[in-house]
């Protein structure tokens, strides 16, 4: 049984940081493309970061995916957030040879930035 967990979201002051971790089973792992989506109330899902290294250019210099094989874990660390930053993130697995061969979704974590 194929499953993305999404775990470290909650409530954060404006400047502050936060790890969100995707913790996946269920299918081979280091065979899928890993991604980071969110999606604020009333607007569209939107890539945030992807791959070894993509970003929506709203969040370069501020977010770092990562991940660790080994764990069967990927991370997206989350520093200087904004307001506007506030939305559920999804975790995405998508099989590297296209999501015909496999595209999953996590069941996404709040983020909430306010003062």
């Amino acid at each position: 049984q194929v499953q993305l967990v999404e775990s470290g979201g909650g409530l954060v002051q404006p400047g502050g940081s936060l790890r969100l971790s995707c913790a996946a089973s269920g299918f081979a792992f280091s065979r899928f493309i890993m991604n980071w989506y969110r999606q604020a109330r009333g607007k569209e899902r939107e890539l945030v970061a992807g791959g070894s290294a993509n970003y929506a250019d709203f969040v370069k210099g501020r977010f770092t995916i990562s991940r660790d094989n080994a764990k069967n874990t990927v991370y997206l660390q989350m520093n200087s957030l904004k307001p506007e930053d506030t939305a559920v993130y999804y975790c995405n697995a998508r099989h590297y040879l296209g999501s015909d061969n496999g595209n999953y979704w996590g069941q996404g974590t709040q983020v909430t930035v306010s003062s």
